[in-house]
């Protein structure tokens, strides 16, 4: 394909987009119905454009030692730059993508193919199905990032969903999640009080400016049945170009406060992002 086009095609779930870097040669934003999805550089997928996609790349850091390959499972696919950062720092790692887009994981295919021994395997099905046919105890990490446009849908945030993810992580494995939310945090809290009614540990990472409820932003929920690396996710997050904080314990509980678990009939989708937030002209 021409690297210095962009490539614009009706999916089937929305107008998808590709737009290339003019700074780096054989980069790509994607975007959905002009909400931006994924970034990837083909020549080095280490590079992470988004923050928190960086998060998401630490928790993958922590997960285990250094270059130990690891089972993903791996919910919302966009241009696969998950995958690709862990089939490059973990090589022989065994990760399944579930999309729900055939049309967008066929254009990722077609213009931004993948190495023939990445072990990434795209599944085209909706998330919370793909989810309940896995194999209990089938992954080390569980990454959950769905948007339906710039939406997180509202059969991916109940007390059955966490259970589900719960069923298919080994007893230390993690999940890791992309939730995006305001001021008051009435969603964010939500799912803070789901996933720990049935995990154990957790933390949620961000940058001040989020947490502190001056704008719309990308958190990371980290949970695990057995202890989490929080120290050294912490590091890592405050030494991120744009710093992030991890909360936990008494800190993250305080934030929960008075929130429930969401059950199966009082699921909502994610809050819409502010106009222009999450849009690319």
């Amino acid at each position: 394909m021409n690297e210095t086009v962009p490539v614009t095609r009706t999916t089937d779930l929305g107008t998808a987009r590709l737009l290339p870097d003019v700074d780096r040669p054989r980069a790509w934003l994607l975007t959905v119905d002009g909400a931006p999805q994924s970034y990837l550089d083909l020549d080095d997928p280490t590079y992470l454009e988004f923050e928190y996609v960086r998060l998401l790349a630490r928790v993958l850091d922590t997960a285990a030692p250094p270059g130990r390959p690891l089972d993903l499972l791996h919910l919302g696919g966009g241009a696969l730059t998950l995958p690709r950062y862990a089939a490059a720092t973990r090589p022989g790692s065994a990760q399944r993508v579930v999309e729900a887009d055939r049309g967008l994981a066929a254009l990722i295919a077609e213009c931004c193919p993948l190495p023939d021994d990445a072990g990434i395997e795209v599944e085209i099905a909706d998330a919370r199905d793909a989810l309940a046919a896995a194999a209990p105890a089938s992954a080390d990490v569980v990454v959950g990032d769905v948007f339906g446009g710039a939406l997180i849908p509202a059969h991916l945030t109940t007390l059955g969903y966490a259970r589900d993810v719960a069923r298919v992580l080994r007893p230390a494995g993690i999940y890791a999640a992309n939730l995006a939310d305001a001021a008051p945090f009435a969603f964010l809290r939500s799912q803070l009080a789901t996933f720990g009614a049935v995990f154990g540990e957790m933390c949620l990472i961000a940058e001040p400016v989020v947490l502190r409820g001056r704008r719309f932003g990308n958190t990371v929920l980290v949970a695990s049945r057995a202890p989490l690396p929080v120290a050294e996710l912490s590091r890592l997050a405050a030494a991120d170009v744009f710093p992030a904080r991890a909360v936990h314990g008494e800190a993250l509980a305080a934030l929960v406060g008075d929130a429930l678990p969401v059950p199966e009939g009082a699921a909502v989708p994610s809050p819409r992002p502010p106009s222009g937030t999450f849009t690319v002209g």
